[in-house]
C-alpha cells in the first residue's frame, strides 16, 4: 500500500469514528443506523464494514474509547495547571456548563449516552463504558491524591465527582440549562474541599 493510500484509508476511517460519536452524541446509539453514519462520515457504506467488521457494535466500541480518551485529555488539561484542587474542579464543572450551552443542550459525553441505551444487553459495549470511566475515575483519583487527598478517599472522591457530572448533564439536558451542572459543581467542590478529612 503506497503511502498516500494509507494516509486516506487512515483518514476515511477516522471520518467514520468521527461520524459515530456525533451521531451517537445527538441521536443515540440505537436511534443511529450505519447509513447515517456513513452519509455523515462521505464514505461508501461498505468501507464501514471493511474498518469494523463486527458492525455496529464493533464501531461503537472504537467511539466510546477514542472518545473517552479525547475527553480524559481534555479535563487533564484544564485540570492539570491548578494547585488548589478545589478550584480546578469547580472550573471543570463551570467549563462543562459552557460546552453543554454551545453544543445546544445536546449530550457532551457519548459514553454515557451508550451506557445508559446497552449496558444492559450488549455486553462488550457495557464493559468499554465501564473501562472508560474507570480510566476517568482513576486519573482524578491520582490527580486529588497529588493534592494530598489520601487513598482511598481520592478515588471515593474522584467516582463521586464523575457520578455528579455524568447525572448532571442527564438533568441539564432535560432541562435545557446549564444551572444543573453549575449546582453539581458547586457541590463537587465541596466534597472535594471536605475530602482529607474524610479518611
Amino acid at each position: 500500500m503506497s503511502d498516500g493510500k494509507a494516509i486516506s484509508t487512515h483518514e476515511t476511517r477516522r471520518r467514520i469514528v468521527h461520524a459515530g460519536t456525533e451521531l451517537f452524541r445527538r441521536s443515540g446509539y440505537t436511534g443511529t443506523g450505519m447509513k447515517q453514519i456513513a452519509e455523515a462520515a462521505g464514505a461508501p457504506f461498505g468501507s464501514i464494514y471493511r474498518f469494523f467488521p463486527g458492525g455496529k457494535a464493533q464501531l461503537g466500541e472504537e467511539v466510546v474509547r477514542t472518545s473517552g480518551a479525547v475527553h480524559l485529555e481534555l479535563v487533564t488539561t484544564l485540570m492539570a495547571p491548578y494547585e488548589d484542587r478545589v478550584a480546578a474542579t469547580a472550573d471543570a464543572f463551570a467549563a462543562a456548563a459552557g460546552t453543554l450551552a454551545e453544543l445546544d443542550f445536546a449530550d457532551p459525553c457519548p459514553i454515557a449516552t451508550v451506557a445508559l441505551e446497552v449496558a444492559s444487553t450488549n455486553e462488550s459495549l457495557r464493559q468499554a463504558t465501564s473501562e472508560v470511566f474507570d480510566s476517568w475515575i482513576g486519573h482524578l483519583a491520582a490527580y486529588y491524591a497529588e493534592g494530598g487527598i489520601p487513598e482511598p478517599v481520592a478515588r471515593r472522591t474522584a467516582s463521586s465527582v464523575i457520578a455528579l457530572l455524568e447525572g448532571a448533564f442527564m438533568l441539564g439536558r432535560a432541562a435545557r440549562s446549564t444551572e444543573p451542572v453549575r449546582a453539581a459543581g458547586t457541590a463537587a467542590a465541596a466534597i472535594v474541599r471536605a475530602a482529607p478529612a474524610g479518611e
